[in-house]
């Protein structure tokens, strides 16, 4: 019988503990199908979206397959963006209070010598992007001979950004007896090819498509003239009371326009792109998280891997390309079991992006009028519950 909670796993006294104080019980679907073979060594391929448990899923059976009286590095956690690398070594922390393993990310864009230093001590876990890890292991100063579990995290964007030879370079320098299991929204050929060479007998757990929670999440759009999505935009968060919202734009220069507008506008709102330097997306993600701002304006790379609480909108002021980026998108919000909303404005040329979406999910994305009350003859708003 498939395990229901972290109660029903062989897990140590010290790490239930530690999963209690974070409040959690029931296995969401990745954790109750991947945490078992993880337990029990095995490979995994695990699909599933971001915002479905997946950290829980390949960290517990991490944290339980080490032992704390070792030294040098047990674990490696390959991560696509420092935002990522973060959030999972600040998750894998938590899990790991009580059982006493210690964590450790490591990334580009801060002192390395601050991670060197770090490195020095008695880490059993490097969570980090793979740039910043080569160039660790180049200097001498990360050695991977005592890895005995290999994480590859969100591996479809890790390829996509062009870090294949790298992901392979730093497999090829840990043990061949280490246990390896890889995380991925989309399993593409590319994916299956890494899996093929660097997995033993993968356990292949493909319950996410996930849907992304959308069972707590209200997915709408409109279709809108191109000149209109500004006022439409507006009109979304003034009649729609939104709280916290992430609003994500197709380019950097679109990104830093609709902020702009919005800031003149009265909204309490930055942008984010990869034209910021880390230091200034720090400030905004930080001003976002406590409340300074209400709305992020960002384009998808910026917003790679972010772990908000609260997000209750997430907007498409424009259609990807790519749909399993709208599912990325939205996984921003209902979050964790919580609910959110997702709106998405679009123009008439991106109606048949917009189907490809809709061909993807089997739940509902509704259709709505964004127009303010003023132009409507006087009829009653239509709400978005």
């Amino acid at each position: 019988m498939q395990a229901q909670s972290f109660k029903d796993l062989p897990l140590s006294n010290e790490l239930l503990k530690g999963l209690n104080e974070l409040g959690f019980d029931a296995l969401f679907p990745i954790q109750a199908h991947a945490i078992a073979p993880l337990l029990d060594g095995k490979d995994v391929i695990g699909q599933a979206q971001t915002g479905t448990g997946k950290t829980a899923a390949f960290g517990v059976p991490m944290i339980q397959r080490l032992d704390p009286n070792i030294k040098g590095i047990q674990g490696l956690i390959l991560a696509p963006t420092r935002e990522l690398a973060v959030q999972v070594a600040d998750n894998m922390s938590k899990f790991g209070k009580y059982a006493k393993i210690r964590v450790l990310p490591v990334y580009g864009g801060e002192s390395i010598n601050k991670q060197i230093h770090a490195l020095k001590g008695n880490i059993h876990i490097v969570v980090g992007t793979p740039g910043r890890i080569i160039d660790l292991m180049k200097r001498g100063v990360l050695h991977l001979s005592s890895v005995r579990i290999v994480v590859l995290d969100e591996a479809d964007r890790m390829l996509d950004m062009g870090f294949l030879e790298d992901v392979e370079y730093i497999l090829y320098k840990t043990p061949k007896d280490r246990q390896t299991s890889l995380f991925s929204a989309t399993i593409d050929n590319l994916v299956m090819r890494v899996c093929n060479k660097y997995m033993k007998n993968p356990e292949q757990i493909l319950v996410s498509k996930d849907e992304i929670a959308v069972t707590q999440m209200k997915q709408y759009y409109t279709v809108i003239n191109q000149n209109g999505k500004f006022e439409a935009l507006c009109n979304i968060l003034r009649q729609d009371d939104v709280e916290k919202a992430i609003i994500f734009c197709r380019t950097r220069r679109d990104t830093s326009r609709v902020s702009e507008q919005m800031h003149r506008k009265g909204f309490r709102v930055q942008a984010i792109h990869a034209g910021f330097t880390q230091a200034q997306r720090d400030r905004a993600i930080n001003d976002f998280k406590t409340g300074r701002l209400s709305l992020l304006v960002a384009t998808d790379v910026a917003a790679r891997g972010l772990d908000i609480e609260g997000i209750t909108h997430i907007i498409n002021y424009d259609v990807p390309n790519d749909p399993p980026v709208y599912f990325h998108r939205i996984g921003r919000t209902a979050r964790k079991g919580t609910e959110g909303t997702a709106i998405t404005l679009v123009n008439y040329g991106e109606l048949s992006d917009f189907n490809k979406i809709k061909a993807l999910t089997k739940t509902r994305i509704e259709e709505i009028n964004t127009k303010n009350k003023t132009e409507q003859d006087d009829s009653p708003i239509q709400s978005f519950y």
